[in-house]
């Protein structure tokens, strides 16, 4: 069995977050999306209801394509995470070239605490690469519009 993680914030789920999730239904039997809690950040969204969320968008095409989905919240190392849910696979989006800087590094500290968690690189799909979640919540905060961002779900639930 193939066990992917692909970790965030999620806070909120984006458009870009969901091009990754369902693009990695693909390559995976199973996917644990790991949702990081910090202590010292105050989040738009619960743990509880960022999981809904997820849930809501992606459980049922999960289902659909026989990939058992599962959510959980971490704070620790990302590759101790990965090896406590048996995956062999961490699974990050790319949106540009600032992304892969930053993630070729975390992938080399990863790679020399675990070697046999391997990290895959999905690129985000172009009408989605500029999203972010850090500019979804300004957009929200300053009263814009963040429904070309998001899902339906997000929407609902602010």
């Amino acid at each position: 069995m193939r066990v992917g993680l692909y970790p965030g914030s999620f806070d909120p789920i984006t458009n870009g977050h969901i091009d990754i999730i369902e693009r990695s239904l693909s390559i995976v039997d199973k996917l644990i999306v790991a949702i990081g809690v910090s202590a010292t950040k105050t989040p738009l969204f619960s743990f509880e209801d960022r999981a809904a969320m997820i849930d809501s968008e992606i459980g049922a095409l999960a289902k659909q394509k026989g990939v058992e989905l599962s959510v959980v919240d971490f704070n620790g190392l990302l590759v101790d995470e990965a090896k406590k849910h048996g995956a062999g696979l961490i699974i990050r989006g790319l949106r540009n070239a600032e992304d892969f800087e930053y993630e070729a590094q975390m992938t080399a500290m990863n790679r020399a605490m675990a070697p046999e968690v391997e990290t895959v690189f999905l690129t985000a799909s172009p009408d989605v690469s500029f999203i972010s979640s850090t500019l979804v919540r300004q957009i929200l905060a300053m009263g814009g519009d963040i429904s070309p961002f998001v899902p339906k779900v997000v929407l609902e639930n602010i």
